[in-house]
């Protein structure tokens, strides 16, 4: 019996931060997958290989990790002041569902590299050294996003000596700003504290009653503190993944903190909704020792974060999870900032289960109502492979 060819498509192995995916340029896509829609999402997940019930995408480009289920596509900018825009979607690894919801911050950093080597900046913007300015449009999050990449004789510098933990080894660093990333999109209605308050108290059934601060900024994110749910802020992944109870807890709070917010109007309606909203839990600094085996004192970090992603402890931090760190770190009496010691912070080391992180953020309160200019933080990013991938036709 004959069976149909696969399908050849141009595409990009990268790594962006601690996350990688596959990176499309939209025109190089099959017709029928350029534009929104069933046939673009098959497509995709054949390209990562889910739904996996194995857990492992052997037959497809995916990690089978929240961290390396991602896919990019890229275009020229419909915008006249914005270089590229970038559509993100998470890629579920046990159920054919991809994640169109929210940003993938890390992979932000991958973007402007792909852009410059791939001709969806113009030449004149190019310099042969120093750093090129890429205006980023993020489609998902309807945001401005700018990443200033190192540029060598013309072409992306992806070698260099910046490290980054929960990544092995070391390369070019790459500063992004995510500009106003107080989320205006997912029914938040453009506030960065969507319930009005920095800190709020809510139930959660089994739980009882919980401090939760709700932030729109880089990505919805809901904060809590590690003791209120028992746990002290060093995990790692092992104390939670590996523990089926708590991953059960940690997506009842995720669920009902996401009614809380307005971004859902039933807690059923969390199962299509994985991407967003992010929980974290949040705790005042103390010596742990990472996933790596590094040794992180308390007196070099200001708090210390855990995050899911996905439904799992994420092995270090998301980027745009970081931007909601920052963000809330920079506003007083928010749960990250008092874990932080309280007060006025423009930025933030903070600790997570690969290592430490700086993230900076410019908050101001205008009528009562905090508004944030930018979050900042450094990345670094290459192209692991580059070629064609192939998917076999349905």
């Amino acid at each position: 019996m004959a069976f149909a060819p696969q399908l050849k498509i141009a595409a990009t192995y990268m790594r962006g931060g601690t996350s990688k995916g596959v990176f499309f340029k939209l025109d190089d896509l099959p017709l029928a997958a350029q534009t929104p829609g069933p046939a673009r999402d098959k497509l995709l997940l054949r390209v990562i290989g889910s739904p996996d019930p194995y857990g492992k995408h052997t037959d497809g480009m995916g990690g089978a990790t929240s961290s390396t289920s991602k896919t990019v596509i890229l275009s020229r900018s419909s915008r006249s002041d914005h270089d590229v825009d970038y559509l993100f979607g998470q890629v579920a690894i046990d159920k054919p569902f991809i994640d169109w919801s929210g940003n993938c911050g890390n992979l932000t950093a991958a973007v402007g590299s792909f852009a410059i080597s791939n001709g969806l900046v113009d030449a004149e913007r190019i310099p042969s050294n120093g750093i090129c300015i890429v205006r980023i449009w993020q489609a998902n999050i309807q945001k401005t996003i700018i990443a200033h990449v190192p540029i060598t004789d013309g072409e992306v510098q992806e070698t260099g000596d910046f490290e980054l933990d929960g990544v092995t080894f070391p390369a070019a660093e790459v500063q992004v700003e995510f500009i106003d990333p107080a989320a205006d999109e997912d029914g938040a209605g453009g506030a960065m504290f969507p319930t009005g308050n920095l800190v709020d108290e809510f139930e959660v059934p089994g739980l009882g009653k919980l401090q939760a601060t709700f932030i729109n900024a880089g990505i919805p994110t809901i904060f809590v503190n590690a003791a209120d749910i028992g746990y002290n802020g060093t995990e790692l992944q092992g104390a939670i993944n590996e523990n089926a109870e708590a991953l059960l807890m940690f997506e009842k709070l995720r669920a009902y903190g996401a009614v809380k917010m307005g971004l859902i109007d039933s807690i059923e309606a969390a199962a299509a909704r994985q991407h967003t909203p992010k929980i974290a839990f949040v705790a005042a600094p103390a010596d742990y020792v990472s996933a790596s085996g590094k040794a992180i004192h308390a007196g070099d970090i200001d708090l210390l974060v855990r995050a899911m992603s996905m439904g799992k402890l994420h092995h270090a931090m998301m980027g745009t999870a970081a931007v909601a760190i920052a963000t809330a770190a920079a506003v007083p009496g928010t749960l990250v900032n008092l874990a932080a010691g309280g007060g006025d912070r423009s930025q933030v080391v903070f600790g997570h289960p690969s290592g430490t992180l700086r993230v900076g953020a410019e908050a101001t309160q205008v009528d009562g109502e905090w508004t944030v200019t930018k979050a900042i933080m450094s990345r670094s990013a290459r192209v692991l492979m580059e070629g064609w991938v192939r998917v076999p036709q349905d």
